[in-house]
């Protein structure tokens, strides 16, 4: 998954204040539940320190609904200026915390961006389509949608039934029919190449549909899911729909995360092109050669959550102890927790990060990474390294 939302959190002044509450509102008391989750939360934050003005900032946003129906959650970030981060979970949590510090708890940010879905919303009827972009995994407010109407400009649109003249009527119709949808087709293309969204649901009038689908380009295409029940008008199960386009990300979602996880297999089987274990994952990090980081969700808790690693100023400065970090040439160090420094890392090289579930690959330490490139120096997992736990190896055919 692209963090690259993520990225404003690097180089931003400490302290940080990482606040993960459960957001769900339901029922009459659903707005003071909500409040009185941020209130228990806030008094931690007093307790550890936290500026005053930066939780009144905090408590403004989380004030706000999410706009998401049912039970989720909420990360939200601020530096020592005010909120950077806030976004949706899908899932609240057990318990609504907060950790105030010198570094973001970023665990929940990266759940977080497992969950977003940048897409864009083609709702079309035989005149045109409203374009609407949006990300699943973000907060929606009323007004913040970005909109934008396309009108074909060929309004004879209607058949007429029977023969003679009427037939050259439903002619000019169909003719209208395509015309429009190839202007629709057009701008959604240009819209797609200077975006870039992940995904582009497409839904209403059913031949229109179609006939959009049929003019758009490659890329377009494949990034392209018809969902029944949208309108571009009024009268639709709004609920039923929105549910769909649910189900619809949660699809793209396990699609993304099987083909990083396909990718590491393969490289695993390979004995090239991915690592695994902490000290293997560090060293290829700090070379700038990691495509993808791989985190084992289950696993987090016993092979990283209790480990820190020693960082510099740059993000690729990071080692398992100071003298590690020292033998580099970075004198300024810092101690920081393992799953930050690692997040941390990745970011700086602009790479994607994954979350496994446990069990679905081979993890030591509950880590792994694809990698960009690699040459004879780089850890490999099909023989010795200096780094690698002796008892991990694979047998070298």
């Amino acid at each position: 998954m692209d963090l690259h939302w993520l990225k404003p959190l690097l180089g931003r002044p400490a302290p940080f204040t990482t606040v993960y509450l459960d957001a769900t509102r339901n029922g009459a008391t659903g707005d003071a539940d909500a409040a009185d989750r941020w209130r228990a939360v806030r008094r931690s934050l007093e307790r550890d320190g936290a500026p005053a003005g930066i939780l009144d900032q905090v408590g403004d946003a989380v004030s706000v609904p999410t706009g998401v129906r049912g039970p989720h959650g909420r990360v939200v970030v601020a530096d020592a200026q005010g909120v950077v981060v806030d976004r949706v979970l899908s899932e609240p949590p057990a318990h609504s915390h907060a950790v105030f510090g010198p570094a973001p708890a970023l665990l929940p940010a990266v759940r977080a961006a497992d969950e977003t879905v940048t897409y864009l919303l083609v709702e079309v009827d035989r005149n045109g389509a409203d374009l609407t972009w949006a990300a699943g995994g973000t907060v929606r407010t009323l007004g913040g949608a970005e909109t934008e109407a396309v009108e074909g400009g060929h309004d004879d649109v209607h058949k007429t039934r029977g023969g003679g003249l009427d037939r050259r009527s439903q002619t000019r119709a169909e003719d209208s029919w395509e015309r429009n949808a190839e202007a629709v087709a057009a701008v959604l293309d240009k819209r797609v190449a200077e975006r870039g969204p992940d995904l582009v649901i497409v839904t209403g009038d059913v031949r229109a549909v179609t006939l959009v689908c049929e003019e758009l380009g490659q890329h377009a295409r494949e990034i392209t899911v018809e969902v029944p029940g949208g309108s571009r008008g009024q009268g639709v199960n709004q609920g039923a729909f929105e549910t769909r386009v649910a189900e619809t990300l949660e699809a793209f979602r396990n699609r993304r995360r099987a083909a990083v996880l396909d990718r590491f297999r393969e490289a695993q089987g390979r004995g090239d092109g991915a690592v695994t274990a902490l000290d293997d994952v560090i060293e290829v990090l700090r070379r700038g050669q990691v495509a993808e980081l791989v985190l084992q969700v289950d696993g987090q808790s016993a092979g990283l959550a209790d480990r820190t690693l020693w960082v510099g100023p740059e993000p690729l400065q990071l080692a398992v102890s100071r003298a590690d970090l020292e033998a580099i040439g970075v004198s300024d160090a810092r101690e920081m927790e393992a799953n930050v420094a690692l997040v941390r890392a990745a970011l700086g090289q602009d790479a994607g990060l994954t979350l496994a579930p446990d069990g679905t690959v081979d993890l030591v330490d509950g880590i792994g990474a694809v990698l960009r490139w690699s040459d004879d120096s780089t850890p490999s997992e099909a023989v010795p390294t200096q780094s690698a736990d002796q008892a991990r190896l694979r047998t070298v055919v």
